[in-house]
This record gives structure tokens, C-alpha cells and sequence, in this order.
């Protein structure tokens, strides 16, 4: 993780999404809300760690709507797999003028973070500052499918890696020609 930390950046980025993975219910997890932007440069970076924990929904989505307004996110992308359109919804609710787009997962966690570690492991993701609770997170995932960190489940993990995959892995956020 140390390798991946920057003092800062200045140039304006490229992109800035928050990631969002919304609790099942207020009593449960941390509503993991993680800001990252892509540079001009091509380097993913994560700006700021706005996760809240055992948040009620309406707390959740107005953390949402103020990490989305401080940094003038283009895109809110939250997994909408425990709560389907009622999280958009929320969000809304909020007063949460980004577009918001909901990703659903079809695989595991874990699966889901390693286009993203390897990512980390190119050198194309770096921290802007320290970020304990989601690098503790994300030092927990391990390859074989088990999560093995602090807490129940890798919200601030989780977070990141549907922000990082729209800025870096999305196919329409890196155009290619290809020659047929």
C-alpha cells in the first residue's frame, strides 16, 4: 500500500465517480463511500474515504450526495444488489443530483477486487493520503474467494472497487481502435 500513496496531485482529473455499497439495513454494515478520480496521466486515484457506519438510509444517501457535491463527481455508481431500484431511490431522495448509475454483482467480492489489485500491482492506482480502515479492507481480500479483514464484510473495499472499475475498467471509459 505504501507504494501507492502520493503527497498529491494537482492537475484536474480526467473523472470523479463515488462508489457506493449501501448497507442491507441500518443495524448491519458500514456504507462504504469511497471517491476516486482518473488523471489526464491514466492513474486512478482515490481521493477521500467518506464511508459511514450503520448508517439508516437516509443518513447513507445524504453522505452520498455531500462526498458527490464537495467533489464534483461526474457519476455516483452504487451496488444496487441488496435493494434494486430502492436505492437509487435513496439517493434520490437525498437530493442526490449525479446521475446515478446501479451495478449489480454477479460474482464474489473477492472476485470482483482483482482487476482492480491488478491494477494496484501495475502501479496505476494511487492513494491521495492514508486511508486505514479501506487499506486494512483491502489488504483482507485474498485470492480464493474469502475475506479475511476487520469487520464482517469489505464495505469500503467494495466501494472501491465499483469506482475504480467504471473509471478503469469499463470499456467505454478507455476507447480503443481496433483494426479488423
Amino acid at each position: 500500500m505504501e507504494r501507492a500513496r502520493e503527497r498529491s496531485d494537482d492537475s484536474a482529473p480526467r473523472r470523479v465517480v463515488v462508489g457506493v455499497d449501501p448497507p442491507a439495513s441500518s443495524s448491519g454494515d458500514a456504507c462504504g463511500i469511497i471517491v476516486a478520480a482518473l488523471g489526464h496521466d491514466g492513474i486512478g486515484r482515490v481521493l477521500a474515504d467518506c464511508s459511514v457506519e450503520k448508517p439508516s438510509p437516509e443518513q447513507w444517501a445524504r453522505a452520498v450526495s455531500n462526498a458527490a457535491t464537495q467533489w464534483e463527481a461526474d457519476r455516483v455508481i452504487a451496488e444496487a444488489n441488496q435493494g434494486g431500484d430502492m436505492v437509487a431511490s435513496v439517493l434520490r431522495a437525498a437530493d442526490c443530483a449525479m446521475p446515478v448509475k446501479l451495478v449489480h454483482a454477479s460474482r464474489g467480492k473477492v472476485a470482483r477486487a482483482e482487476p482492480v489489485a491488478a491494477l494496484y500491482e501495475a502501479g496505476r492506482v494511487r492513494h491521495a493520503g492514508v486511508f486505514a480502515q479501506l487499506e486494512d479492507q483491502l489488504c483482507g481480500l485474498k485470492t480464493g474467494g474469502e475475506y479475511v479483514g476487520p469487520g464482517a464484510s469489505p464495505d469500503r473495499a467494495d466501494a472501491l472497487v465499483w469506482a475504480l472499475s467504471e473509471l478503469m475498467l469499463n470499456s467505454a471509459a478507455n476507447p480503443r481502435v481496433m483494426q479488423v
